[in-house]
């Protein structure tokens, strides 16, 4: 057992059960992460929600993770504006389940550390130890701007969100205590009861940044990335794991996004890759998108174009388009990178999931990358 999985048995994400980690990734939010009118979009109904939860168990997949959203980004399906808040997800999920990994996501802006610290600490007693937390800086300005706060800059955020998150460890592990720092005092810190893992529950962050990536190295154990081609993966994953290693003596791995689109042929895969992309994609929305990423990240570095069609895709992930061999094929090469694992999403969750079940998993076992 790593020193990372110590205290943490049932974190499946750090287990050395599959070698290459696959998590679900953003089922609770309407559409996912696509920009498209396609038939078999995501919904967002609690029946949903525990079809695709369940049946992600039952495939030995190693966890769910969604996305944080209070506002939908307009356009013809004003794209996830329908979503289930993540923490409460969060504890419904781990009540129906038993040992899938099960995450939620949160924006700093829009929660006070006391009362994050608190519930994290309810939903892993909930899930018994499986519960991790996704932390986000915050970048939509539409959206923290409902909680009456304006997108601080780049350097701003990492700092608000490091001292967010000392505070939330704190609490984890300490009995009472006083903090005033620059964003946040608490007088008389506390919080009983402490979450089961040790020292805290499994913490990630998305940056590739170099604040991101510091904030991640000095945080977290999973740090997720976007890239734009497999050389550049393979660079950023040995850059971040040995500055997390170097700077502060600690382990992280390195995940990424993977949209899938397979079918029995790969003709079959790309038609319908273009039909949900070129055909039915929302081209005005994605390009808001990018317009305000463009504007509050330091990370965008990819055509414009390429970057278009890869975020109608799966917002911005890495687009596995094939037949069942060349997906797992995509899969084989993404784990050569050097990246621990992948959170995968389809335009049809379901269909997908039946795809993967008995088309890809076997061939992903044969591969030695699943058990």
């Amino acid at each position: 057992m790593s020193e990372a999985q110590t205290g943490r048995p049932k974190a499946k994400l750090l287990d050395d059960d599959n070698p290459f980690k696959l998590a679900v990734f953003a089922f609770n939010v309407s559409g996912a992460t696509s920009l498209t009118s396609a038939e078999g979009r995501i919904e967002v109904t609690w029946p949903e929600t525990v079809h695709i939860a369940t049946t992600a168990e039952r495939l030995n997949f190693d966890a769910v993770i969604p996305v944080s959203r209070w506002k939908g980004f307009g356009g013809v399906n004003n794209q996830n504006d329908r979503a289930f808040e993540t923490l409460s997800w969060a504890a419904g999920i781990a009540a129906i389940t038993s040992s899938i990994q099960v995450f939620a996501t949160v924006h700093v802006p829009t929660i006070h550390p006391v009362r994050l610290a608190k519930e994290a600490a309810t939903i892993d007693h909930i899930s018994n130890g499986r519960f991790g937390l996704n932390v986000v800086a915050g970048w939509h300005d539409k959206e923290v701007e409902m909680f009456g706060t304006k997108v601080a800059d780049h350097a701003a955020r990492y700092a608000m969100s490091d001292e967010w998150l000392t505070i939330v460890k704190r609490i984890w592990a300490e009995d009472t205590f006083d903090f005033e720092g620059q964003f946040f005092r608490v007088p008389g810190a506390h919080g009983e009861p402490r979450p089961i893992q040790r020292p805290y529950p499994v913490l990630m962050s998305a940056g590739s940044s170099p604040a991101g990536r510091d904030f991640a190295a000095r945080h977290t154990e999973i740090n997720f990335i976007m890239f734009d081609s497999y050389e550049k993966a393979a660079q950023t994953v040995a850059e971040i794991k040995a500055n997390a290693r170097e700077k502060y003596g600690r382990e992280v791995k390195v995940m990424t996004m993977a949209t899938i689109a397979c079918a029995d042929t790969e003709q079959e895969a790309k038609d319908y890759f273009e039909y949900c992309v070129t055909e039915k994609g929302d081209w005005e929305t994605v390009r808001g998108i990018l317009g305000t990423l463009d504007r509050n990240s330091q990370s965008v570095n990819y055509k414009a174009d390429d970057m278009a069609r890869r975020y109608i895709a799966g917002y911005g992930a890495v687009p596995l388009v094939g037949s069942p061999t060349q997906v797992a094929e995509g899969f084989r090469r993404l784990a050569e990178t050097g990246l621990d694992g992948v959170t995968v999403t389809w335009v049809d969750f379901r269909k997908g999931l039946e795809i993967y079940e008995h088309k890809l998993l076997p061939l992903l076992r044969e591969a030695g990358l699943r058990s």
